[in-house]
């Protein structure tokens, strides 16, 4: 997939959306002002960041060498996915569905109703 794909997926989600927190560099994905999703811009490759279970991201990590802890972020909620077609694209899908659906599960009673959660 490309950062454009993966864009255009994660604004498929309810009440998603992109902001530029941190600057002009990284793109996040977010929904109620919570981020599941982190894309750098000023990378020179395809890379995204996902939260996701512990045990998950470690099999992860463990299956595919594109799958990595990322910068900045706790290895043991993040990883860091680089697009080089070793991930398939629907496990790339799975990985922000699982960031996505983790994240709204965090968010309060009401933001969940407001979401039709």
């Amino acid at each position: 997939m490309y950062l454009d794909e993966i864009r255009d997926y994660c604004l498929t989600k309810v009440g998603a959306y992109e902001d530029l927190p941190f600057g002009p560099g990284t793109l996040t994905m977010k929904v109620k002002a919570k981020i599941f999703v982190f894309i750098p811009l000023d990378s020179v490759e395809c890379q995204f960041a996902i939260k996701g279970y512990p045990d998950r991201l470690v099999d992860l990590r463990e299956q595919f060498e594109d799958i990595k802890s990322g910068p900045y972020l706790n290895p043991r909620h993040w990883v860091s996915v680089h697009c080089t077609g070793s991930v398939p694209d629907s496990l790339i899908r799975d990985c922000i569905d699982m960031s996505y659906e983790l994240v709204v599960k965090g968010l309060t009673a009401q933001q969940r109703l407001e979401l039709g959660r």
